[in-house]
């Protein structure tokens, strides 16, 4: 199967174009401001390109996927946290909307599977756990702009459309600064403990996983229309960041408690994002990672090696088995 796979340079792409060649398929890894980086496994890389292009360019956007005439596409590209939504809104809108829109729109008159990532924060917060047929309000100009794509992908891809919404994500990203656990170190090196919310509670989700059920649905042509998924335990944002720590045999001191609810723009801040993963988790083989394992897939991002190395031994710790080291590269 041919693979056109959007935002291959981010942590769910990057991971997604893995999984997508470790089934044996052949992958065109898309970028939008970056270069892919491809495998380094020669079998593997006999069956991936790489390419670099403006996604917001509907052009060339059509040349590539009519050129390339995929069988399946999967969509990970986004601009993904608000922060990043606010800083650049007229992007935003075209990368996390009008992008969607037009691969469906393709993806149907190619008859090809369409599937396109979402967030757990087209929802308030307020009611959870959600279900895929709950109705979604957006706190948020990031979630209003995620909910707008779901509907014009839904609306223009027909029964070639899976909407996939998923959780905060876990693991390690190419440029060493996506992930969790890469934001957490690199606050860290500044030098001044990190503070996390305890009263916000995610359900972390592992980007290998993920990626895993993108490969599963792109063989599996009779699932379509939206969908949940996450990984099965929810944990506060301060949980995650003192198990973090832990795990890498840091002091957990490096993390302090605080309350979303105190902070001035408590009112946009979804409180309890929880899915229930039911009717999807019992059609696939692949099952969520628990937190626990998830954290075994984690390395120290490159640029955080030497701080990290310096703080393990100045925590007076134990030694204990080397934690693997990781090269990011910049994307």
């Amino acid at each position: 199967m041919k693979v056109l796979l959007t935002g291959a340079s981010g942590l769910v792409g990057h991971a997604t174009m893995q999984a997508v060649l470790g089934r044996g398929h052949e992958v065109l890894a898309v970028g939008h401001a970056h270069l892919p980086n491809l495998p380094i496994d020669a079998a593997a890389k006999k069956r991936a390109q790489a390419a670099q292009i403006d996604l917001t360019n509907d052009i060339a956007l059509d040349r590539l996927l009519f050129d390339y005439y995929p069988d399946a596409i999967i969509n990970c590209a986004a601009v993904s946290s608000q922060a990043a939504v606010e800083a650049q809104p007229e992007l935003a809108e075209k990368l996390n909307v009008a992008l969607p829109r037009r691969l469906a729109q393709i993806a149907f008159h190619l008859s090809a599977p369409l599937l396109h990532l979402s967030t757990d924060f087209v929802f308030d917060g307020d009611n959870g756990p959600y279900r895929s047929t709950d109705v979604p309000m957006p706190r948020t100009h990031y979630g209003q702009l995620k909910l707008m794509a779901e509907k014009e992908v839904l609306r223009c891809g027909g029964d070639h459309v899976v909407v996939l919404r998923i959780t905060v994500v876990n693991g390690n990203s190419p440029s060493g600064r996506r992930s969790l656990h890469e934001k957490l170190f690199h606050s860290l090196t500044t030098g001044k403990p990190a503070t996390l919310f305890s009263d916000e509670l995610r359900q972390p989700v592992s980007a290998i996983n993920v990626a895993d059920v993108l490969t599963e649905l792109i063989e599996r042509p009779n699932l379509h229309g939206l969908f949940h998924w996450a990984g099965p335990d929810t944990l506060s944002r301060y949980d995650i960041g003192r198990a973090i720590l832990k795990h890498f045999d840091l002091p957990e001191n490096l993390v302090v408690p605080a309350l979303s609810a105190d902070q001035p723009d408590a009112h946009t801040r979804p409180r309890k994002l929880e899915f229930i993963l039911p009717p999807l988790l019992g059609k696939l083989k692949a099952q969520p990672t628990p937190f626990a394992q998830q954290l075994e897939e984690l390395v120290v991002p490159a640029e955080c090696q030497e701080w990290y190395q310096r703080t393990r031994v100045a925590s007076n710790k134990k030694p204990s088995a080397p934690r693997r080291l990781v090269q990011g590269k910049d994307f």
